[in-house]
């Protein structure tokens, strides 16, 4: 996988009403972190930060801190991020330092392959977990877990364990949980309230009929 460079600065001072006044500037508050490594407080720009996870890495994309000097070697990820209740831009970001010769858990994006046969005889897919958790060095994490579905029949699911990982890439599980499944097409919901006001209109119309017959023998 290839690094994409995210332009930081080193930042001395912490809290609300330091980041308030770094978001009012233009720059989003962040913390870089890492085994055996003391945090370190930083600024980027939030334009550039939305650029980098909105490639085809998205949040897996390694990232090279430039403008630091003690973190010039080192390649990150984007951990965790918090945003804004309205504009949903970023707030703040934590980046940790990836160790590349080590295995890492990484939460990679289920891509749908084909239409199922059971699609095509009018159910519907449903897809339960629209992202799964893999294990691979951080430079093999796949862009997304392809799943072909097009031999699926209505009410086939399908489970994590039949699921073919990427080479060098290992799904993680505990439990062989269900990953989609084809269901069969809703039925029309009848309406209770009409259908007994119709049978009751039935009813009069024939006990008015009666009536009539009666009258006139």
């Amino acid at each position: 996988m290839a690094q994409v460079e995210l332009n930081v600065e080193i930042r001395d001072k912490s809290g609300k009403g330091v980041a308030r006044k770094l978001r009012a500037a233009g720059k989003l508050p962040a913390v870089v972190y890492g085994k055996d490594i003391e945090p370190k407080a930083i600024t980027v720009d939030p334009n550039e930060l939305n650029n980098v996870v909105s490639g085809e890495a998205g949040w897996n994309a390694l990232i090279s801190l430039k403008g630091i000097p003690e973190l010039s070697k080192e390649v990150v990820i984007l951990k965790d991020a918090s945003f804004h209740a309205i504009r949903r831009n970023f707030t703040s970001a934590d980046f940790h330092i990836m160790n590349l010769k080590e295995k890492t858990s990484f939460m990679v994006p289920v891509n749908i392959v084909g239409t199922s046969t059971g699609q095509k005889m009018g159910g519907s897919l449903e897809l339960i977990r629209k992202e799964l958790e893999v294990s691979c060095l951080p430079t093999q994490v796949p862009q997304t877990i392809d799943i072909d579905i097009t031999a699926l029949e209505i009410g086939d699911n399908l489970h994590i364990e039949e699921i073919e990982a990427p080479k060098d890439v290992e799904l993680v599980h505990d439990v062989n949980f269900t990953v989609l499944t084809i269901v069969a097409p809703q039925l029309e919901e009848i309406d209770v309230d009409e259908e007994s006001a119709e049978e009751e209109a039935v009813a009069e119309g024939e006990a008015a009929a009666e009536g009539e017959a009666a009258a006139e023998e």
